[in-house]
């Protein structure tokens, strides 16, 4: 969170009842001291209301019933919210109290409206009782005037704190709503963390100064003092008022503890009040005296979160009773407001922890394709869904590219894509074939619940090979753009979404050529309010054909600009759901690369690898590498040969690495241990571990296949 220091309009002091456009400050409050300078329209009525007209020869003090015979007239000049409004006339600047209702009222033109007389009906004091820049005391005495405008002012200042979304905002709107028309200076105080939640806080409760607010002392003053470039809230009360302590540890069975406790507002005039507000502020700190102060405590739904200090300047009418009122409804208001802020920043926070857990943070690299990704939630709002991308290394160089969406946008929607995902990697590992994947994830959608939708494309590259087999389940057919600039849509049957059960799933196996890009993606990229799937399919298409053919015929376009090109197609409507993006450039693997070779499980298996490897270092010019590789592929061999019943296969990559990889028909993984002295066997893979760069087995739907690499 952001600290934001004391801001205001400079010119709020020098213009009568109005301050600028972009933040208006506070309703209806007057003092019976305060200058008709500092009175502020309410919010929400005109300045100029309406009111009833005095009648032609009749004195103001006489137009309304209760008025005391010899008060200020009514047609005197005035700065007032109301004055100069409204097509009233003012002739002198005042009227002395001994000027007779007749002199009055022959300076008052027919269906003129007295300035002052407005000025008392909007901005009768609440709860003071007093006038306030000339209007007449009885009518600033009137209760049931003063109730009305204490409410509408409440009502006023509820609201604009009740608009503040994040925490900075509500504590900005109740300064704002309360300078300078309610206090001259505020304080607001907040624990330090402020709890969360059921959270119980630990150790003793510390009150952070989160924000002050004041009325600037002159037209310069709009900004707090700068001490070594650190800005410091001023307590202006007294000439020799030091900066307020920023921190406030608050001591068990101390003053201030018994005023949080109270929960209710109290004024300043008490010996605990005054302790308290000692305690808050820090020492030697010079306080106002008896009711211009208001210590109001902000009690959230659990417990107490802070406090908020009100002052009024020794020139301005102090607090009454009723005004403790007004500041238990603000304290209040904030408080309830600050916990839900508090609640939802959580809220975001683990959504926020969510979908990057549930999302792969980076993509691997494997050999022969390079991989791209976006996503993109529906709104900052909204920021998880149930839409996952992902790729999962395989045995034999392969990688497994796979898009899904879950129906919904919520985080338990999330919940169950991560679910859907982890049970994805898991089947990857099983080197299942894609429709047998997608059919065990139909199963797992179904043991989650009945309601449990999504759909999901799983499709198998093998970069050796040079094919691609997919299998859907009701999800938007990829596109495939070529290295001539053609983009097609792949023809791959439907199916139906994950979780609706019992229903068989088809793949399809395809030609993947060297160079060609394909994209997978989820339904908010085509489809929105604006347009259907199909029209979005063939936008996209085009789009993509259009991007190609800028980077001409024989070169495919970068993949990271490619994905935010496709991106940018997104129109101001197109945004209705959460986007995900997964971009695969088939490069492939040379057969000049590759060496492929089955040998019989017969005791000279082992002595016939080591010499096919041999010839195959020797052709790739990489002679340095025959000692390591024939030690270890005879290791590997002779394990396989040990056990399997059919032939096993060997198979030898040259990428930016050098790979072996040995499948046998046996599922029993092979497991390194720490062979005794003893022994004469089980060395085999712990030779394997210390000299390959990196090993691992696979267990495969007929067998397993285990692989070793070694730097070139």
């Amino acid at each position: 969170m952001t600290e934001h220091p004391t801001s205001h309009d400079g010119g709020r002091a020098k213009a009568a009842g109005a301050t600028g456009p972009a933040e208006p400050r506070g309703a209806v409050l007057h003092s019976p001291d305060t200058p008709a300078a500092m009175a502020l329209p309410a919010q929400g009525e005109p300045s100029g209301a309406e009111h009833a007209q005095v009648p032609e020869g009749q004195a103001p003090s006489e137009a309304r019933p209760g008025a005391r015979p010899g008060s200020q007239s009514d047609t005197s000049s005035g700065t007032g919210p109301g004055a100069g409004s409204g097509g009233s006339t003012s002739t002198s600047s005042g009227t002395s109290p001994s000027t007779s209702p007749g002199a009055s009222s022959g300076r008052t033109k027919r269906g003129s409206k007295s300035s002052a007389r407005r000025a008392a009906d909007q901005d009768a004091p609440p709860g003071n009782s007093g006038n306030s820049g000339g209007v007449p005391a009885a009518r600033g005495g009137d209760k049931a005037r003063r109730e009305g405008d204490r409410l509408r002012f409440v009502g006023a200042a509820t609201r604009r704190i009740a608009r503040g979304m994040d925490l900075d905002e509500i504590v900005m709107g109740l300064c704002r709503a309360t300078v300078p028309t309610f206090s001259d200076v505020i304080l607001v105080y907040l624990r330090d963390p402020l709890p969360v939640g059921e959270e119980r806080p630990v150790g003793p409760v510390v009150l952070r100064l989160r924000r002050t607010d004041r009325i600037p002392d002159s037209p310069e003053d709009t900004e707090d003092s700068v001490t070594d470039g650190v800005l410091q809230p001023v307590l202006q009360l007294q000439p020799d008022a030091g900066p307020a302590a920023e921190l406030c540890e608050v001591q068990t069975g101390g003053a201030l503890a018994e005023v949080l406790r109270g929960v209710r507002p109290v004024f300043g005039e008490s010996a605990t009040s005054r302790a308290a507000l000692t305690e808050l502020l820090g020492e030697d700190r010079p306080l106002p005296v008896a009711r211009r102060v208001i210590l109001a405590p902000l009690r959230g739904r659990r417990r107490v979160i802070g406090a908020a200090v009100f002052l009024r300047r020794p020139e301005r009418a102090a607090f009454e009773g009723d005004d403790l009122l007004v500041a238990a409804q603000l304290a209040t208001h904030t408080a309830l407001g600050i916990d839900k802020a508090v609640l939802y920043g959580r809220e975001a926070y683990i959504a926020d922890e969510l979908q990057r857990t549930m999302l792969p943070e980076t993509l691997p690299q494997p050999t022969g394709v390079k991989l791209a990704s976006r996503y993109l939630p529906a709104a900052e709002t909204a920021r998880v869904g149930g839409d996952w991308y992902d790729a999962i290394p395989l045995p034999g160089s392969r990688v497994a590219l796979v898009v899904g969406d879950v129906m919904g946008h919520s985080m338990t929607s999330a919940a169950i894509m991560g679910q859907l995902r982890t049970t994805a990697q898991t089947l990857a590992g099983l080197d299942l074939p894609p429709q047998e994947v997608l059919h065990h994830l139909d199963e797992q959608a179904q043991r989650l619940g009945s309601d449990r939708m999504a759909t999901c494309l799983y499709a198998v590259y093998d970069p050796v090979a040079h094919r691609i087999t997919i299998a859907n389940a009701g999800h938007p057919p990829p596109v495939l753009l070529h290295i001539g600039g053609r983009a097609e849509v792949l023809r791959v049957p439907a199916g139906a979404p994950i979780g609706v059960g019992g229903v068989d799933f088809e793949a399809v196996e395809l030609d993947a050529p060297a160079g060609a890009t394909l994209l997978l993606y989820t339904d908010g990229l085509v489809e929105s309010r604006l347009r259907d799937v199909w029209t979005g399919i063939e936008q996209l298409r085009e789009r993509l054909a259009a991007t190609a053919q800028l980077t001409g015929p024989d070169h495919s376009p970068p993949l990271e600009a490619l994905c935010d090109d496709v991106l940018d197609m997104l129109g101001p409507g197109d945004r209705d759901d959460d986007i995900a993006l997964l971009a695969a450039r088939f490069d492939g693997i040379a057969p000049s690369d590759v060496a492929y070779w089955y040998l019989e499980p017969e005791d000279s298996a082992p002595s016939r690898a080591r010499r096919l490897a041999r010839r195959a270092l020797e052709r790739w010019g990489l002679e340095s590498h025959t000692d390591a590789i024939e030690l270890l592929v005879s290791e590997v061999v002779t394990n396989a040969v040990r056990y399997a019943s059919r032939p096993i296969t060997l198979r030898l990559l040259r990428t930016d690495v050098l790979r072996c990889e040995v499948v046998d028909d046996v599922p029993q993984l092979p497991r390194l241990r720490q062979a005794r002295a003893t022994d004469e066997g089980g060395r085999g893979l712990y030779l394997v571990n210390r000299m390959a760069r990196r090993w691992g087995a696979t267990r495969l739907s007929t067998g397993k296949v285990v692989w070793f690499e070694l730097n070139r």
